[in-house]
């Protein structure tokens, strides 16, 4: 299933909003709800879903981080969760990382 940049950004933050502050999302978990569990389905949704959690960053909608840590969007590698930008940990101020 191809979902539009619209749909990820609202299944994203959605998502965010289930689990309410200070919880995590994965970006598999997004992907999932999307397009099914087996990975042919959801595979190719992951990097227009990290596009566009870079972009909510930016916006102040959302913090990405990395072992609990707030990232700088355009330069980070590896796991990543997502979570709503008051979740602790720096979250959601890059100028701290």
């Amino acid at each position: 299933m191809a979902a539009s940049a619209a749909e990820i950004e609202t299944r994203i933050l959605a998502l965010l909003a289930e689990r309410g502050a200070r919880r995590t999302i994965g970006p598999t978990d997004v992907a999932r709800s999307l397009a099914g569990d087996h990975p042919d389905q959801w595979g190719p949704l992951m990097q227009p879903i990290r596009r566009i959690a870079v972009r909510l960053m930016k916006e102040g909608r959302v913090a990405i981080l990395r072992k609990g840590r707030a990232v700088d969007p355009d330069d980070f590698r590896g796991v990543y969760r997502l979570a709503l930008p008051d979740a602790g940990s720096g979250a959601g101020n890059t100028a701290s990382v």
